[in-house]
């Protein structure tokens, strides 16, 4: 899948190549599963845009009492971030948007931290969470595809700021449940107008077999707002 037009890379990792699933400014990354240390950097010091790829840290350390990365784990995986527009326009850095992505063989871990302006959710949802047409209110999502080969077959992960959340297998434009196992967590700061959304996605519900050096397309969203004009990032 591909997704915002960023690139960045850590010590040892994947890197996901982006590229579009919704129609985004910032879609166009990979992510691979690499043991390269760095990838090219720019004169800018940031990380060379033109391989639009992005490292996932590989995972070795501890996880929470609910099953997620331990915070410190977090501070080796770079994020990608993004505060512009579908288009590529209109920056608005008070709803700017990063994430973040580690991995094991067992699970693809992914923290997204958005600022926000307002908040708005849907009130009900099935016991489990799980809303339809989720993306009609606040949400972030991940499109992966981790068989670049497969263009029009890609799964869809989205969790709002209320923890409700879907998760989708899409393919020629027909869509069912995926049942993939996504554990998530939210919390809200309304401090600092900022909310995070960390899901842990188990691998066999994305690959028959984990391939530590495959290269994914990938796309990361977000969509603020329910009446129109939403912001679509």
């Amino acid at each position: 899948m591909k997704f915002g037009i960023v690139a960045l890379a850590v010590a040892i990792g994947i890197v996901i190549a982006t590229g579009k699933m919704r129609t985004s400014a910032h879609a166009n990354e990979k992510i691979r599963m690499t043991n390269t240390e760095r990838l090219p950097r720019s004169s800018h010091g940031a990380q060379d845009v033109a391989t639009n790829t992005v490292v996932a840290k590989a995972f070795t350390g501890s996880v929470d009492a609910a099953g997620f990365p331990i915070a410190t784990a977090w501070d080796k995986a770079q994020p990608v971030q993004f505060d512009a527009d579908w288009k590529g326009e209109n920056n608005d850095p008070e709803r700017g948007t990063e994430v973040q992505l580690l991995w094991t063989p067992q699970h693809l871990y992914l923290r997204f931290r958005a600022r926000y302006r307002t908040i708005t959710v849907f009130a009900d949802a099935d016991a489990s969470g799980r809303r339809d047409h989720l993306w009609d209110r606040d949400v972030v999502e991940a499109f992966l595809q981790p068989d670049p080969s497969s263009t029009r077959h890609y799964k869809e992960f989205e969790v709002s700021p209320n923890g409700y959340w879907i998760d989708l297998d899409i393919e020629n434009g027909g869509l069912r449940d995926l049942k993939s196992g996504m554990q998530r967590r939210v919390t809200v700061d309304e401090a600092a107008k900022t909310w995070t959304a960390e899901l842990a996605i188990p691998t066999k519900s994305l690959v028959a077999r984990f391939e530590p050096n495959a290269v994914w397309r990938a796309n990361f969203y977000r969509i603020e707002g329910a009446p129109e004009p939403r912001f679509y990032s």
